[in-house]
């Protein structure tokens, strides 16, 4: 196999929001990052393959880490994972794991080392909500404790991926740029998290009823809210004090994705246009957030396939002139503020 042999139709069944980012990435970094998002995407299908017993997907995690990190030289079969899966593309993702893995052996090793480091903080972040989480249902709501837990969990799953996405670009597409590495670096991490925050609260109503709250319970306490009380959309009031401050830590942490976005020189609008993406919608998302009950599961808030193509349109053009990119995410996070 070679890096251009990488599953892009299944990357694309299995993510069809991300798929547009990668698509319009640099040819230098496309596959890199493909590959890696199709392999946090095969343990994320392991881990959230309730069907089998917490022990039986734990082991599968492990052993797709051992493999990845080299460590584990013979062959993986997910066959019994995957013939629990109800989603083709799932199926086909787990049976393709090893072939997958195979394809890291195309990359050089400063990038098979970037790959295998992501991977690794992604893994441990799943392993560690599975743990956390294991025993937990609508009858016993298990919750995180502090803003610290969560702020950790956002940079296991998200942030350490805007710090990979970060090295690998910088690595291959403007290595002697002059900028603020560190401040560079920061504000990747932040915009992983942002978007992942964003999808935590987005969520909550479904995570809910899993038994999962990420709303730290020494936050909802001082709000008088215990996490079993979220499951009733009649207490939305109450929650929306607490719930503001994170759709402001959330909008943070999304200025300063945009802040990163303009940090990448203008000539690169391909990557430029694969951050302004997810950090738009986004924000279109917070909007939402704002205004709708986020404790009512009948109430689906998720931005439209139609306002994902308003935003791709609008920043297409808007790149024509340097005034109009700039107003592009203060006009929407204005908007939401």
């Amino acid at each position: 196999m070679s890096a251009g042999q990488l599953n892009y139709a299944l990357l694309q069944s299995v993510s069809r929001s991300f798929y547009l980012t990668l698509r319009i990435l640099p040819a230098a970094v496309r596959p890199q990052i493909g590959l890696a998002y199709l392999l946090a995407r095969t343990t994320d299908t392991i881990a959230d393959t309730e069907l089998v017993s917490l022990e039986q997907r734990l082991a599968g995690l492990h052993a797709l880490s051992e493999r990845i990190l080299g460590s584990q030289r013979e062959a993986i079969d997910f066959g019994e994972l995957a013939r629990q899966q109800g989603l083709a593309a799932e199926r086909l993702l787990l049976e393709q794991a090893d072939s997958s893995v195979g394809l890291l052996q195309t990359f050089t090793s400063p990038d098979q080392a970037m790959i295998r480091e992501v991977l690794a903080t992604i893994t441990s972040g799943q392993e560690l909500d599975l743990r956390r989480f294991s025993g937990a249902s609508a009858e016993h709501i298990v919750a995180l404790q502090t803003d610290s837990e969560l702020d950790d969990y956002t940079y296991r799953v998200a942030g350490c991926v805007g710090e990979f996405w970060t090295k690998l670009c910088r690595a291959h597409l403007f290595p002697k740029a002059k900028l603020d590495e560190s401040a560079f670096l920061a504000n990747g991490v932040r915009f992983g998290k942002g978007l992942q925050l964003v999808n935590i609260l987005r969520d909550m109503p479904v995570d809910l009823r899993k038994g999962r709250c990420y709303l730290p319970a020494d936050a909802l306490s001082k709000a008088n809210l215990a996490p079993a009380d979220l499951l009733n959309p009649a207490n939305e009031q109450k929650l929306r004090p607490l719930y503001r401050k994170y759709l402001d830590l959330a909008t943070g942490h999304l200025r300063a994705g945009w802040t990163y976005t303009n940090t990448v020189p203008r000539r690169f609008a391909r990557v430029r246009l694969a951050c302004a993406w997810p950090l738009l919608i986004g924000q279109e998302t917070l909007q939402l957030l704002r205004a709708g009950n986020v404790l009512d599961p009948q109430q689906r808030i998720k931005v439209t396939r139609s306002q994902v193509r308003s935003i791709i349109l609008r920043s297409l053009f808007a790149y024509r002139s340097k005034r109009a990119w700039e107003r592009l995410a203060k006009e929407r996070e204005n908007s939401v503020t």
